[in-house]
């Protein structure tokens, strides 16, 4: 379990305690911060679950080390039946989430950023099940834009 001071410094360490002051920023403050797992084949992996009655991914918050191909596991444990637009590079995944169920999918984030993920079933985005994947790590050089420099996660 986190302390708040623990998780104050990693939301500032990732880029997300001010998130623009936007309001999705300090929802996405208040849920739990989870860590992809790296596997000795150089994939990532995590779970993320809806609990019974919450409306909300846990982790809300998941970091990537850096860019990479991740599996991710879902998991609705709710009476209700969720779904997960997913981000992916070329192609977003889309997952129906009966309840009780789980789902997989194999996303390809290859660049630093915040990556933005919900349930846009009913109002669930709106009632809570939006979370961000945060990718950290630097742009290459050859990915750069020809501007001042901006703020990295």
């Amino acid at each position: 379990m986190t302390t708040m001071q623990e998780r104050t410094e990693l939301l500032n360490r990732i880029g997300l305690d001010a998130q623009n002051k936007a309001g999705l920023g300090s929802v996405l403050g208040t849920g739990r911060i989870g860590q992809a797992e790296e596997g000795p084949d150089g994939r990532m992996r995590a779970t993320i679950r809806i609990h019974p009655d919450e409306l909300t991914w846990d982790p809300d918050i998941l970091v990537m080390p850096h860019g990479g191909d991740i599996d991710l596991e879902l998991v609705n444990d709710d009476m209700n039946t969720h779904c997960a637009l997913l981000p992916s590079n070329g192609d977003r995944k889309f997952i129906w989430l009966v309840n009780h169920s789980r789902g997989r999918a194999t996303l390809n984030l290859d660049g630093p950023g915040y990556y933005w993920y919900s349930s846009p079933t009913g109002n669930d985005e709106g009632r809570g099940l939006t979370g961000a994947i945060v990718v950290l790590g630097d742009v290459p050089p050859e990915a750069r834009l020809d501007r001042p420099a901006q703020p990295r996660p």
